[in-house]
C-alpha cells in the first residue's frame, strides 16, 4: 500500500487526495495550521485519509505533493523530504508572492527555486498547469480513449519515472518535459497551461482579463466560472510543450 503525503490542503491538494484514495492509496494531509482544522476534510475523504502536520505528512509519504503558495516554500520540512520524490505544484504570482527578480527575469524557474531550498529532495514539477476542478473532471482509467496528459519536469530521471507512475495511477498520462530548467514550458499562461484543458479556452482568458480589470478599477473581482473541461491528449500536449513561448511576469494577464 502506497502512502501519499500532501502538504497543502487547498483545492489542488484536496483534489489530488480524492484521486489518490480512489486509486487505493492512503493519504496523509496537512496544512499550515493544525491537524484538527482538517477534521471535516478528512472525514469527507474517508478512512484512507488522516490529518497530520507537514512534518508528519512528509515522513509518512512514499511520495509527497507540495501544494502551497510560493510564499510558504521556505517552511517546507527540508530534512524530512530528503531522498523523496516531491511533486511540486507551486506557481509564481508576483502580485501574491511579491516580486522575485530571478523569476521575473526568467533566470530560473519556480521549481528550480523550490529545489534549491529542498536540498536532497527529488523535485518533479507536476499538477501546476491544470485547474483544481479539472483534476477530478478529466481523470480517466489507463487506456481510456479520452485520457488527458499532464506535463512533468525534474532533474532526476528516476524521480520523473516514479512521478509518472503515480500520476498514471491517479488518472492521467504524462509528457516528460525534461529537467526543471524546462518547466517554464508549462508555467502560467503558456500554451500548455490551464486553458488547454478547458472546453472554451477563450472564455477562460476573457475571465482572467475581466478579473484583472476589476481589480485595477477597484471593483470586487468577478472570478471565472468553473469550466466543464476537455481532454488533452499526450500527443497534443507534447506539441504545445515543444512550441511553447516563455511567459515572464511582465507578459502575463494575471501577474
Amino acid at each position: 500500500m502506497t502512502t501519499l503525503g500532501i502538504i497543502g490542503s487547498g483545492s489542488i491538494g484536496t483534489a489530488i487526495a480524492r484521486l489518490a484514495i480512489a486509486a487505493g492509496l492512503d493519504v496523509v494531509l496537512s496544512n499550515s495550521r493544525t491537524p484538527d482544522t482538517l477534521t471535516e476534510t478528512v472525514a469527507a475523504l474517508g478512512a484512507a485519509a488522516r490529518a497530520a502536520t507537514p512534518e508528519e505528512a512528509a515522513r509518512a509519504g512514499d511520495q509527497v505533493v507540495v501544494a502551497v503558495p510560493l510564499t510558504a516554500y521556505r517552511s517546507l520540512p527540508v530534512a524530512t523530504l530528503q531522498g523523496k520524490v516531491v511533486l511540486d505544484t507551486i506557481n509564481y504570482y508576483a502580485t501574491r508572492d511579491g516580486h522575485i527578480e530571478d523569476l521575473d527575469s526568467g533566470r530560473i524557474t519556480t521549481s528550480e527555486l523550490v529545489q534549491a531550498h529542498l536540498l536532497g529532495a527529488r523535485t518533479v514539477k507536476a499538477f501546476n498547469n491544470i485547474a483544481a476542478f479539472h483534476i477530478p473532471a478529466l481523470a480517466r482509467p489507463a487506456g481510456a480513449a479520452d485520457r488527458s496528459a499532464l506535463p512533468i519536469a525534474g532533474d532526476d530521471a528516476m524521480a520523473r519515472a516514479e512521478a509518472a507512475d503515480l500520476i498514471g495511477r491517479l488518472g492521467f498520462d504524462t509528457v516528460d518535459a525534461g529537467p526543471l530548467s524546462q518547466s517554464w514550458r508549462f508555467e502560467p499562461e503558456t500554451a500548455a497551461y490551464a486553458p488547454a484543458y478547458a472546453a472554451d479556452p477563450a472564455a477562460v482568458l476573457r475571465g482572467w482579463q475581466q478579473m484583472v480589470d476589476d481589480l485595477r478599477a477597484g471593483r470586487a473581482p468577478r472570478l471565472p466560472a468553473p469550466d466543464a473541461g476537455s481532454p488533452l491528449s499526450a500527443a497534443r500536449l507534447g506539441k504545445l510543450l515543444a512550441g511553447a513561448e516563455r511567459k515572464l511576469t511582465a507578459d502575463r494577464i494575471v501577474a
